[in-house]
């Protein structure tokens, strides 16, 4: 598992979501604290993060205390006191109201102890030992493993966890507690030899004067205590799923680890460990993805006189630009000007994955989806291919890819609504299974939903990369739930969506449908009225056509793939516009049907 490569690191979570909450009234403290000194911080009414820092070559180890609460903290609310090799910070606020977070750096292989309530705690480096007790906070570790020891102790509740690692299993104690106890011991690779030059050691590799022995000392030693909270070890809070209970796999789920996409699976495994194993170890080994193979010199590979690339120019908020001439364009290959021989709007159809929420919060208003849905598959065009997927705590699919609209039509009615929402899962099912045969094609994905997830096996941030990967364009409608209540009572009439707070969205799912659309070059729709929804679907199958054919002289070879060099750069050149090269084909070849 290769974790500094596949994430950002942890430490930098922490260190961002604690400056979030600050504010000119902070209080910086310098501690003066050495390496194996003890640190035991009480803050009840906030949270706590702390970084261990190693020292320089010729300087300590940094040692600072950062205290931020919006309201400016007085001298009485922060105690530090110091004495026999132990620092012991004390936050008493004068208004039980009052929150005041703290952000350490502390040098490596300090002994932490953290205590709060409901106060997140967030840890991450080279510390000695880390003790936390907690009521409610979630507790973030980010620590080396290559000398472990791990206790992790729920007093009131069934352990909620997330490991990058397999941890030992969880044992009920008495009294309804329940523990985790275990070590992980990973065999660190050896330094590389010294090298030697007439008996004397090679400055460039040797060590140098001075440098601090603690620094090798890498046993980290974790006593977690928390009544009902949350222990991430080693995985950043914004990889964690909405539910944490280890359940046996959806048929979504088991979808997405027969696909092979290992950050999607590596998520899965995460939050179900052990049915995960169980299922992976009923498939066969999974079939590598073809790859491109080495061609030799003398492999002649024949130069293509014309080529036709497809290209989609937007704009700054990621919407397509229509109308464009080739006096809009410049191409350029192998660092060469090419001559622009045409420029033609693409008719090329589209594979389209129609992705309905019929989950509990739109249960008891079925025939307003079923409405919905077929206002789209009248929208779209005659040669568009059309597959619709519904989900809740799991997917179905209704139809699999026809242009045939009275099928398609006719599979709308064989569903029924309730149930969690696994929405995460389904736009991976969508991506991982439903289009993965059809790679390198014109793939869509149009997504009706409130937004919000409560089920899935995924969190959000997994998806990122086999969406970007899958070249599929994602248009998500995001309408609030009440919305589609009020519509169903009403007949669908206009409203006034800033009357009550309900008929909003929650800005969780708002920033996700606006990160979904624009990383996949799709549009975002949030739906405040009813009648957009009918706009959305036109405004999408304008988008989508918005595509250009751009013919130009070429002298040199075809690429393999979908024939995108990246010796080929087409430049949009109005101002604030990206042009993005979907495939190239030589002359001769069919790109409209």
């Amino acid at each position: 598992m290769l974790l500094a490569v596949r994430k950002i690191p942890i430490i930098i979570f922490i260190v961002s979501s604690m400056w979030l909450a600050a504010s000119a009234q902070d209080v910086t403290r310098e501690l003066n604290l050495t390496a194996g000194g003890t640190v035991d911080i009480v803050n009840r009414a906030g949270r706590v993060a702390a970084r261990a820092e190693p020292a320089g070559d010729d300087t300590p180890a940094a040692s600072r205390l950062t205290a931020m609460s919006p309201g400016g903290i007085s001298e009485s609310e922060l105690k530090i006191s110091v004495g026999g090799g132990r620092t012991t910070i004390t936050v008493n606020p004068s208004d039980t109201q009052k929150r005041i977070d703290l952000m350490l750096i502390l040098p490596e292989r300090t002994k932490l102890r953290v205590q709060t309530n409901d106060g997140a705690i967030e840890v991450g480096g080279g510390f000695a030992s880390i003790e936390a007790k907690t009521q409610t906070g979630t507790v973030v570790l980010d620590v080396p493993v290559y000398d472990l020891k791990y206790q992790f102790l729920w007093t009131e509740s069934r352990p909620r966890y997330l490991a990058d690692f397999d941890i030992a299993e969880v044992k009920e104690k008495s009294a309804g507690r329940f523990e985790i106890k275990g070590r992980k011991e990973t065999e660190r690779k050896q330094p590389p030899a010294i090298a030697e030059t007439d008996g004397e050691q090679d400055p460039a590799v040797a060590p140098k004067a001075g440098r601090s022995k603690v620094k090798d000392q890498t046993s980290v030693s974790l006593n977690i205590t928390t009544a009902r909270g949350i222990i991430l070890l080693n995985v950043p809070p914004n990889e964690v799923a909405s539910d944490l209970r280890e359940r046996p796999l959806t048929e979504a789920a088991k979808a997405i680890v027969r696909s092979g996409d290992s950050l999607l699976m590596e998520a899965i495994r995460r939050t179900s460990p052990k049915h995960f194993g169980d299922y992976s170890r009923t498939l066969p080994p999974l079939m590598l993805e073809p790859r491109f193979a080495v061609r030799s010199a003398s492999a002649a590979v024949p130069n293509a006189a014309i080529k036709t690339a497809l290209v989609r120019v937007t704009d700054l908020q990621n919407r397509a630009l229509p109308g464009l001439t080739a006096a809009d364009f410049e191409v350029v290959e192998n660092g060469t000007t090419r001559e622009i021989l045409s420029i033609s709007r693409s008719q090329a159809p589209f594979n389209l994955v129609l992705l309905l929420d019929v989950s509990g919060s739109v249960e008891n208003y079925v025939n307003f989806i079923r409405k919905a849905a077929r206002s789209f598959v009248d929208t779209v065009g005659k040669d568009d291919r059309v597959s619709i997927v519904i989900f809740n705590e799991d997917v179905k699919m209704l139809s699999t890819f026809t242009t045939d609209k009275g099928r398609l039509s006719e599979s709308l009615d064989t569903f029924d609504a309730g149930g969690g929402t696994a929405y995460y899962d389904a736009i991976a099912y969508a991506v991982s299974d439903t289009l993965r045969p059809l790679k390198g094609e014109r793939t869509a994905i149009v997504i009706l939903t409130d937004g919000d997830d409560n089920r899935s096996f995924l969190p959000f941030d997994s998806l990122i990369g086999s969406i970007e990967e899958s070249g599929a364009l994602v248009y998500p409608l995001y309408v609030p739930s009440a919305l589609i209540a009020l519509a169903a009572q009403t007949g669908g009439a206009d409203i006034d969506p800033t009357r009550s707070k309900y008929m909003s969205l929650t800005a969780k799912s708002e920033g996700e449908g606006e990160r979904l659309a624009k990383i996949s070059g799709g549009v975002y729709y949030p739906i405040t009225q009813i009648s957009q929804i009918q706009k959305a679907y036109e405004d999408i199958v304008i988008q989508m056509r918005t595509a250009y054919n751009v013919k130009f002289r070429s002298d040199a070879a075809m690429a393999a793939g979908n024939g995108a060099s990246p010796r080929l750069k087409i430049r949009a050149k109005r101002e604030n516009t990206f042009a993005t090269v979907t495939s190239v084909i030589a002359a001769g070849q069919d790109r409209e049907p």
